[in-house]
């Protein structure tokens, strides 16, 4: 999460020079590259089944695809401070689905986590100005609540669609391999970016690109679509989804600190109160279940 911060940091710098949805496709092309050795079975390793399949186009249809364009689109006319506030409940609706689709216990401990994750987001929502998420020459401007309540429901959707990525992802961490996981969910992002991607492409001017814009787009691709799927998903084979949920909050954190760092955004209070909050977050869910003490063996009557 914290690597997915880093690039949604610096994702601007991109959405700057190429249009979203080319960007999405070059992203899956070039990750599809990287792991064309991934897509093959290891050795050991069973076939995938039907709802294997089915499994997999879902966690990318719904946490590569939609996600992006649900927060994307619902960020725009809702602003980013009601985006953050409504994004910081990502943990509570990975434990919902975890509770009912994993069959996962709900304990006092996650719902104390996931309340200090959606502080700390909101904490770092708030910071940012909501204004300027949303030009005057915007066509929802005059028009405030319609805007922010489409947009909300967008990033409801996005929301449940992150979530779901989650829960997904721990149910085939146990039955596919993490590689073959990553490789696959990205090739299905490519042949749902192709269409309009490739359409994009026959007009853009690829020679306007510099050299260090084509670097940065190298490092989203391996970095989006491989190296933090592949950790994400590792991950998941020994943590449970609910657990997994809290460290969201790393990515807002994460995407702060190369605001303040990398773009000269101001830093303040909320951000070290946020920080401290993410900790709290993740100390209640790693932090070993207290046992009571043992009591000792029975005298033989």
């Amino acid at each position: 999460m914290a690597i997915v911060g880093l690039y949604v940091g610096l994702s601007p710098l991109l959405m700057a020079v190429f249009p979203l949805m080319l960007l999405a496709w070059l992203r899956f092309a070039l990750a599809a590259l990287a792991m064309a050795g991934w897509v093959q079975p290891q050795a050991g390793e069973r076939s995938l089944t039907r709802q294997d399949h089915a499994l997999l186009f879902l966690q990318s249809l719904l946490g590569n695809f939609l996600f992006t364009i649900l927060a994307l689109q619902g960020t725009w006319l809702a602003g980013a401070t009601l985006a953050g506030v409504v994004m910081a409940g990502i943990p509570a609706c990975v434990a919902l689905l975890s509770r009912i689709f994993l069959g996962e216990p709900l304990s006092g401990r996650i719902w104390w986590a996931a309340a200090c994750t959606a502080v700390a987001v909101s904490l770092l929502a708030l910071q940012r100005d909501v204004g300027a998420a949303m030009p005057q020459a915007h066509p929802m401007a005059a028009a405030s609540w319609y805007g922010s309540a489409l947009g909300s429901l967008l990033l409801l959707g996005a929301m449940v669609c992150e979530a779901s990525y989650v829960v997904i992802g721990k149910r085939l961490s146990t039955r596919v391999s993490a590689r073959r996981v990553t490789a696959l969910i990205n090739l299905w992002g490519l042949a749902l970016s192709t269409p309009v991607g490739v359409w994009m492409a026959l007009s853009f001017d690829f020679g306007a690109v510099t050299t260090p814009m084509w670097c940065l787009l190298v490092f989203y691709a391996l970095a989006a679509s491989m190296i933090t799927v592949w950790l994400w998903m590792k991950g998941l084979q020994h943590v449970a989804a609910q657990k997994a949920g809290i460290f969201t909050v790393f990515l807002p954190l994460s995407s702060a600190a190369i605001g303040v760092g990398v773009l000269g955004e101001p830093w303040g209070p909320a951000h070290v109160c946020a920080l401290l909050l993410a900790t709290l977050a993740v100390w209640l869910v790693t932090r070993p279940t207290p046992t009571g003490p043992s009591l000792p063996p029975s005298a033989p009557s």
